[in-house]
């Protein structure tokens, strides 16, 4: 596929999206929001695509907004970039019935550092990191920040970030629970095939069922849960996959799932 601010390709059931935007390090101006909004819903209308990762060009991740594509606009409503631009793509992440896997090449700054933890997985280069920049221009976290980080970091660790602007580095982020993995430079495409090659013969259906039940949960009781997750096993019992997981448990050969 062809766009003017990202590129997209699809090998062998494995999408992977790229912000190519590096000469102002991968940031969002509209075009960029919506080429990415697209490329998600083409992941969602695939069905040949089992995982997708989300990556930058060059040294960065993505830093955030651009401000200077901005600079000369008056009385811009914030909160019609975020309903239009912002929260589409962060519901389409966590919509997405496959999983998502964030190759961090770099720094993931205010609404990159939100798509970054967006992200079912992330994998991180020794030399990436996380920060929640917008304290520095006197706003507040957008585009589900204040949701994921909270739930990853525990609230006063997210206080902190969120109102000091605080940078996290890969390590940290590691050992906070932020990210999966953290690798050497030169290690970080090795590491996310890893993954890739797991997720692209993985049982995807289970996978995005357990998907919408993680989601669920943080927000349901008990018994919630054990209804859904009891309304899911029914619908993954029927899957092609479960019966060719039994089938090549009872032969006693490795099973080779289609994600159906």
């Amino acid at each position: 596929m062809s766009y003017e601010t990202i590129l997209f390709d699809v090998n062998n059931g494995v999408a992977t999206l790229t912000l190519n935007r590096p000469d102002v390090f991968n940031a969002f101006n509209e075009q960029q929001s919506y080429d990415v909004i697209d490329a998600l819903k083409k992941c969602a209308k695939d069905k040949t695509i089992r995982v997708l990762v989300l990556t930058g060009a060059g040294k960065a991740f993505c830093s955030g907004q651009d401000l200077k594509s901005i600079a000369g606009a008056e009385n811009r409503s914030l909160r019609e970039s975020i309903d239009k631009r912002y929260n589409p793509m962060i519901k389409a992440i966590r919509n997405l019935p496959i999983p998502v896997i964030c190759r961090l090449n770099g720094v993931a700054a205010g609404a990159g550092c939100s798509l970054a933890l967006a992200s079912d997985m992330i994998v991180a280069s020794e030399n990436a990191t996380l920060i929640e920049v917008f304290i520095n221009v006197g706003l507040v976290l957008d585009s589900g920040s204040s949701y994921f980080l909270p739930r990853l970091v525990g609230s006063a660790r997210a206080f902190e970030l969120s109102t000091m602007g605080s940078k996290v580095t890969a390590q940290q982020a590691y050992d906070w629970g932020m990210v999966n993995r953290v690798c050497k430079a030169e290690d970080l495409d090795e590491e996310v095939k890893k993954l890739t090659d797991y997720y692209a013969n993985a049982p995807t259906k289970a996978i995005g069922l357990m998907k919408k039940m993680l989601n669920k949960s943080f927000n349901s009781d008990l018994d919630t849960m054990l209804e859904y997750e009891a309304y899911c096993q029914e619908i993954a019992g029927r899957s092609k996959d479960n019966k060719e997981g039994v089938t090549a448990f009872m032969e006693k050969r490795k099973p080779v799932f289609t994600g159906e």
